[in-house]
C-alpha cells in the first residue's frame, strides 16, 4: 500500500519555493552584503535534497534532468574563464569590471562582472552538493 503523504508534498512544495526565492535574494545581495554564489547555491542545494528526500529521487530526475556532475564542471568553467578574463585586459587575475547602466525597467542600476563569477561558484556549488548527496544516498 502506497503511503498518503499529502500535508508533506504540500509543505514541501511551499518550503521549496521559499528556499529557492531566498536563494536568489541571497544570490543577489551578496555583492553589497554577506550572501553571494556560495551561499546562494548552497540554499539552492538544500531546497533540491528537500525535493529528493520527500519526494523518491526517480519522480525528481523525471521532472529535473539535469546531470549535477556537468553542473558543477560548468560552473567552474564560468568562473575559471571570468577570473581569466581580466588577463586580457593587463590586469591581475579575478579584477572585476563594473559599471552604471540605464535599464528600461530597473533604472539607473550597477552590473558587475563580479555577478558572473558568483553564477560559476553557485552552479559549482550546487552541482557538488547535489553529487554528493546522491551518491550517498545511493551507497545506501
Amino acid at each position: 500500500m502506497k503511503p498518503n503523504d499529502v500535508i508533506l508534498h504540500s509543505v514541501t512544495k511551499v518550503a521549496v519555493f521559499i528556499i529557492l526565492t531566498f536563494s536568489i535574494y541571497l544570490f543577489f545581495g551578496g555583492h553589497h552584503n554577506p550572501g553571494g554564489g556560495f551561499i546562494g547555491g548552497l540554499s539552492v542545494a538544500s531546497g533540491l535534497v528537500l525535493l529528493y528526500l520527500t519526494f523518491d529521487i526517480e519522480t525528481v530526475r523525471r521532472n529535473i534532468p539535469v546531470d549535477f556532475k556537468k553542473v558543477a564542471a560548468f560552473g567552474v568553467l564560468i568562473a575559471i574563464f571570468t577570473g581569466a578574463s581580466s588577463l586580457f585586459f593587463d590586469k591581475p587575475f579575478l579584477n572585476q569590471a563594473f559599471g552604471y547602466f540605464n535599464l528600461p525597467i530597473f533604472g539607473k542600476t550597477e552590473l558587475a562582472t563580479a555577478v558572473l563569477f558568483d553564477v560559476g561558484v553557485a552552479l559549482a556549488v550546487i552541482g557538488t552538493a547535489v553529487t554528493i548527496i546522491l551518491s550517498i544516498s545511493e551507497d545506501g
